[in-house]
């Protein structure tokens, strides 16, 4: 796994320099090449006899308004990055068109949304509904924008389809760490838990990765509380973790770790499905 192209997300309400100074380190580390993608859907209902006509009047204004400052991030994008990168804007919803443009890039770079537009699917990602319909590997990054030093990274185990390929997807961040960790949390087998990790640090060896493990017994309580913290104790910048969820109709059910990892600002997290 290379990563030759990464795309950074960029929110029409946020400005464009924190992500993109972010993304743009990672693209230099890894020699890559960089793409901004922005979108927002200018889609509104309005209730009542008459929202037709209102709610056409609106959706233009907000039109215009995306427009605007759809050519706003750009140009700002653009002034950081130089002529290596190139951009990408839409206007809909911007949860399926950034998925559906991650066939061009081998990383996804997102981040926290706004918190006046965090639950606004017109204006903002849904970051766990991305994750599992990208196809591709999601880092988001933490609320201080510290892109991740591959120095120590932690990773989540659990013998799952998704999380074996969370550490495929995550080996260039691997390979260059000095100190990975991969831990599970003991569900029912102390020696199925131990021979699976075990197996994970063998896989990663063999990759060149400094890789050692650690089986947390059953009864830790909050299994993102101690994922976090072993994180911290670590010093680890990045966390690496299987995206665990199904769809239903309209929605995306999620298991607990995923769910409040996404929630979890203070480290780097690369997700996959």
């Amino acid at each position: 796994m290379i990563f030759n192209t990464i795309m950074v997300q960029l929110d029409v309400d946020s400005p464009a320099a924190p992500r993109t100074t972010y993304a743009l380190e990672l693209a230099r580390r890894f020699e890559a090449t960089l793409i901004g993608f922005a979108a927002a859907d200018s889609y509104v209902f309005v209730p009542g006899d008459d929202g037709g006509m209102a709610a056409a009047e609106i959706m233009r204004q907000r039109r215009t308004e995306i427009e605007d400052r759809l050519k706003s991030l750009k140009e700002e994008f653009l002034s950081l990055v130089g002529d290596d990168a190139s951009w990408r804007e839409e206007i809909g919803d911007p949860t399926r068109l950034l998925a559906m443009h991650a066939r061009a890039a081998d990383l996804i770079v997102t981040g926290t949304p706004a918190s006046g537009v965090a639950g606004d699917h017109h204006r903002a990602v849904d970051i766990g509904t991305l994750v599992l319909s990208a196809g591709r590997p999601v880092l988001i990054g933490a609320d201080q924008l510290t892109p991740p030093d591959p120095k120590k990274v932690l990773v989540a185990w659990k013998d799952t389809r998704e999380a074996r390929r969370a550490v495929i997807d995550a080996l260039p961040f691997l390979t260059d760490a000095q100190d990975v960790l991969v831990a599970t949390i003991e569900e029912q087998n102390q020696r199925d838990a131990r021979e699976s990790v075990s197996d994970v640090v063998r896989f990663l060896m063999r990759h060149g990765v400094k890789a050692r493990s650690e089986v947390l017994g059953a009864g830790h309580g909050d299994v993102c509380e101690t994922i976090t913290e072993l994180a911290r104790v670590l010093g680890a910048e990045l966390v690496v973790a299987g995206g665990y969820g199904h769809s239903r109709v309209r929605e995306w059910a999620f298991g607990g770790m995923t769910r409040s990892l996404l929630k979890t600002g203070s480290v780097n997290r690369l997700f996959s499905n």
